[in-house]
């Protein structure tokens, strides 16, 4: 049952992903705009999704589903590596360490903001 639980909400959170990136692909940037958008975007819905649990508790199956399924299925770190480093092989060194650093410096950041905002709803 966990790993259905999983695997559902990884599919979900995959369609997502694929949404968002295809929205960014009509931006007609070389920047990677959709996986930063979902990178930041994943860690402030983490912080939510933890804080509520963590706060509120919740089931094994809840977290299952939506932790590691949806937001696993929807954040994209393995792909942000791939296009630091295709960044830093064109040549776009400026934009490479900008998307690296906006990526962390941010997603951390937005963690911590859901994490706030639940402590302080709840």
């Amino acid at each position: 049952m966990a790993a259905l639980l999983v695997f559902l909400g990884a599919g979900l959170g995959g369609v997502m992903r694929h949404g968002v990136n295809m929205l960014a692909v009509r931006l007609g940037s070389s920047f990677p705009w959709g996986t930063l958008a979902i990178n930041v975007s994943g860690s402030i819905a983490m912080g939510l999704v933890t804080g509520w649990f963590a706060l509120r508790g919740g089931s094994l199956q809840a977290r299952l589903f939506l932790a590691t399924g949806i937001l696993g299925g929807f954040t994209t770190f393995s792909t942000f590596s791939l296009e630091a480093f295709t960044l830093f092989e064109r040549g776009e060194s400026a934009a490479a360490a900008a998307y690296v650093l906006g990526s962390l410096v941010a997603g951390i950041g937005g963690l911590a903001l859901g994490l706030y905002v639940m402590r302080q709803i709840l």
